[in-house]
This record gives structure tokens, C-alpha cells and sequence, in this order.
């Protein structure tokens, strides 16, 4: 039997102001902390690693995204937190940076509900090997940040939602990440 995840409920300034169950966050639109994991690597070019949701999630099924994202779990740093879900999902061990944060809400037909702080983290990936959980992932690519750019523009509806807005905060605080 799996455990009940809960999450971090947080205020406008990010401030933990209590925990509640999961799916109860996204069934009341109840604002709480989550990352965003960003992963990069140097080949010819910056390219990024993106991740297909698996079917089974319970929003944004078979979306493109970032790398990893989920939620820390109570008194859980964002960077171990991140860490932990990068190893989970994608079979990763990496250090990971903190950027900073943003809000934002997504509504979904299924009736659930975003409502994050959303820490965008990011590393660099050199040689070690990607194992996703298939549980997680349907599957994944590396991408240039222009590629990427374009196809946002020509299928939006084929990505998360928060996608484009974490993706600003990696090119805001990373200029060169932007070329």
C-alpha cells in the first residue's frame, strides 16, 4: 500500500503555513511549494533534457516538461528534494542549483488544480547514464533551447503549462543558457 504523499502549503512570500494531503491540494487549489528541475548538458550545443509525462499521471499525461518536477516532501529541503525525485524519475545523480521561484495557477478537465511556488533548479549532466522510471516517464530527449523555443511556439498545447515560465528563470538568472 503506498503512503499518502502530502505537500508544502505556503503563502505569497513562500512561507510554510501548513501541509495537507496531495490530491486535496489539487482538488481545492490550495497554493503550495513544488520544483522544477532543469538539466542541461554540453554537446555541440547547450542542450536541454526533457521529459514526456507517463500516461498514468494525474494531469498533463504524455506533456512535455522539463526534466523532473514534483513536490518537497515536509521539512524537506528544495534541493534534496529535487534531487531525490531527479534520481526517481530519470535515474539521475547530479548537485542541483537553486534560480529562485515563481507562482503561478493551471487549471486542468480533469478538475485539478496547480497552485505553486515552483523552484526552478537546475545541473549539468556530463556522462552519466539516464534510467527514467517508466512509471513517470513515457520518455525523453535532448533538445536546443532554440529548437525547443520553436516547438513551444508551433504545438504549445503539447507541454506543461509551467514549462514556458520556469524555462524564463533559467534564461533570466543563466544568460548564456539563452544563446
Amino acid at each position: 500500500m503506498t503512503a499518502t504523499e502530502h505537500v508544502i502549503l505556503v503563502d505569497e512570500e513562500d512561507k510554510e503555513t501548513g501541509i495537507a494531503e496531495k490530491i486535496q491540494a489539487h482538488r481545492e487549489s490550495l497554493r503550495h511549494r513544488a520544483f522544477s528541475v532543469f538539466v542541461f548538458r554540453h554537446a555541440q550545443q547547450l542542450e536541454l533534457l526533457l521529459q514526456q509525462r507517463a500516461d498514468n499521471k494525474y494531469h498533463s499525461s504524455g506533456l512535455w516538461t522539463n526534466t523532473c518536477c514534483s513536490h518537497p516532501r515536509p521539512s524537506e529541503d528544495i534541493i534534496a528534494a529535487g534531487q531525490r525525485r531527479l534520481k526517481e524519475e530519470m535515474g539521475i545523480h547530479i548537485p542541483l542549483q537553486s534560480l529562485g521561484w515563481f507562482h503561478y495557477i493551471a487549471h486542468f478537465n480533469n478538475g485539478l488544480t496547480e497552485n505553486e511556488n515552483d523552484h526552478v533548479l537546475v545541473g549539468t549532466l556530463t556522462d552519466e547514464k539516464i534510467s527514467p522510471n517508466s512509471d513517470e516517464v513515457k520518455g525523453y530527449r535532448w533538445i536546443s533551447l532554440v529548437d525547443l523555443k520553436n516547438e513551444m511556439l508551433a504545438n504549445p498545447d503539447g507541454f506543461t503549462p509551467w514549462l514556458a515560465l520556469a524555462l524564463a528563470i533559467v534564461k533570466d538568472k543563466l544568460p548564456e543558457l539563452g544563446k
